[in-house]
């Protein structure tokens, strides 16, 4: 059965949560914060560099415009698709509109000559991505005031992917991971987090790049498969609750879970951002939800 379209935003908001009325991230309480060294230090937008494997690497970093280096703020990586940059995946997410400091790093020339993120067969060969975003987090903590326990990642295709990847391995410094049309291919070992991890995954039914269904000749595990993986990491019970919103989205929402794991797939949706108003990538774009509303909601929700 298919619900009408809810006619405002509210009414979206009360049929199954997908955004919120703000898009701020709260601020924790003193006593559950973990203060960084970065706290009482001067911050500024800008595109930055870190060392790390021997590479100097590169980030966009948009820290918010009332920023306090008293105050703790929440952290998001934001990792783009391939042969994208970070400049531009913040121009079409909006995820520099949450109350949080956000870094767009940028991934290494791998294949044609296209910037990519490690476990993709298209990636650079010998980088290490995830010894790179600890490197990043380190200088980041050290140069801002961070809360460590609200740490998170996000990213689009091939940078949706190697969420995952840091799921699997960096859960020590992750609170949750949100991939958008994630790209999740089936290489490296098996996946064993150190803790529970929340996942939110959004992904098109109609996405042609990085089919809703998988692709077995490039590696590609179906969607539903791959969050489902997910749910029995994270001891959910199997049969999740369905959630029709307006007349596009199917948000899937696993109960029981030692970490929450959320679905929400876009019918007929392309190789996008939902809720974008720039060019995002092929295919359908929905403007049911706005997918950096819907994350910042899911982030705020979860703290490590």
């Amino acid at each position: 059965m298919r619900f009408a379209r809810p006619k405002t935003l509210a009414a979206i908001v009360a049929a199954a949560g997908l955004v919120t009325a703000a898009t701020t991230l709260p601020t924790a309480t003193a006593s559950t914060v973990s203060r960084t060294a970065g706290c009482g230090k001067a911050a500024a937008t800008g595109d930055y560099t870190v060392a790390s494997g021997g590479l100097t690497r590169t980030y966009r970093l948009h820290v918010p415009d009332n920023y306090k280096p008293s105050k703790t703020y929440p952290l998001i990586l934001v990792f783009h698709g391939r042969g994208k940059t970070g400049a531009q995946t913040e121009a079409f997410s909006d995820l520099s509109k949450l109350d949080a400091v956000v870094a767009y790093p940028n991934g290494v020339i791998g294949d044609e000559e296209k910037q990519a993120w490690q476990g993709a067969p298209y990636a650079a060969k010998g980088v290490d991505d995830v010894k790179f975003t600890a490197d990043l987090l380190d200088q980041l903590e050290a140069n801002y005031c961070v809360d460590t326990r609200a740490v998170y990642a996000t990213g689009k295709s091939n940078g949706a992917g190697f969420t995952g990847i840091l799921a699997c391995t960096m859960a020590d410094r992750f609170a949750a991971i949100a991939p958008d049309s994630g790209a999740f291919y089936i290489e490296g070992g098996r996946c064993a987090p150190s803790r529970p991890i929340p996942v939110l995954d959004i992904h098109g039914t109609g996405d042609t790049t990085i089919p809703y269904g998988g692709d077995g000749q490039r590696d590609l595990p179906d969607v539903q498969t791959w969050v489902r993986d997910w749910s029995v990491r994270n001891h959910c019970d199997q049969d999740p609750r369905e959630t029709q919103v307006g007349d596009d989205v199917l948000k899937f929402t696993y109960k029981g879970c030692d970490a929450d794991v959320v679905h929400v797939a876009v019918t007929d949706g392309g190789h996008t951002w939902p809720g974008s108003d720039a060019s995002s990538g092929p295919g359908y774009v929905t403007q049911t939800f706005e997918a950096h509303e819907l994350i910042g909601k899911f982030f705020k929700e979860h703290r490590r």
